[in-house]
């Protein structure tokens, strides 16, 4: 199975391509080659750091090019930041657009007693019919390390709470994102990157 990685000068790679590498993938990566975007058999997006990186994504077309691979069909996943960029956008850099796939937009965890960011192991409430998160038991644990986070709604595949409720994955069909690190979450992680890697049919979302 080959995977395409975007490397948007923001990602955490090293691993990411680790944990698809120990799954079997054929894992080859580019931050501007829109022809191995257009010829992708899946494409994952990691993510760290600031929203505002994902401007590169728009300034070398790749941004164009994974819409369009994604109306193909073509299974995307994306990670931390790589998920939150499936949004409208997020209020940590408000004039910078996501690819708008989910309508809503990505807000800062609200101040409270608790610290932000939100880092460490927690808990997943995983929504039934979830295909990324199959054989993922309730109240498996998955690391996160995020101070924004996306709303709970009906594309939401699992819940985590710290502060509130939000979106720990997120699920249309052959788009999905988690919030998490599922490289550095363990079994649970390959678990999941398994199902994605898996993953067919059901056309584009």
């Amino acid at each position: 199975m080959r995977v395409t990685v975007i490397d948007y000068k923001a990602g955490n790679l090293t691993s990411v391509l680790k944990a698809l590498r120990h799954l079997g993938a054929e894992a080859e990566v580019t931050d501007s080659d829109l022809a191995l975007v257009e010829n992708a058999e899946r494409i994952v997006l990691p993510g760290v750091g600031h929203f505002q990186a994902t401007e590169r994504l728009d300034a070398t077309g790749l941004t164009v090019a994974i819409r369009a691979a994604i109306g193909r069909g073509v299974p995307f996943l994306g990670i931390c930041v790589g998920m939150q960029w499936l949004y409208a956008g997020s209020s940590e850099a408000p004039n910078q657009a996501g690819l708008a796939h989910f309508a809503d937009g990505c807000t800062r965890f609200p101040q409270s007693g608790e610290k932000v960011p939100h880092v460490g192991w927690n808990s997943l409430e995983v929504r039934p019919g979830s295909r990324l998160l199959a054989g993922v038991e309730p109240g498996e644990f998955v690391y996160f390390t995020h101070s924004y986070k996306a709303p709970v709604t009906a594309d939401t595949a699992a819940v985590a709470d710290y502060i509130e409720p939000f979106a720990a994955a997120v699920e249309r069909a052959n788009v999905m994102g988690v919030q998490f690190h599922p490289e550095k979450s363990g079994e649970t992680g390959l678990k999941i990157l398994g199902n994605f890697l898996a993953w067919e049919g059901q056309g584009p979302a």
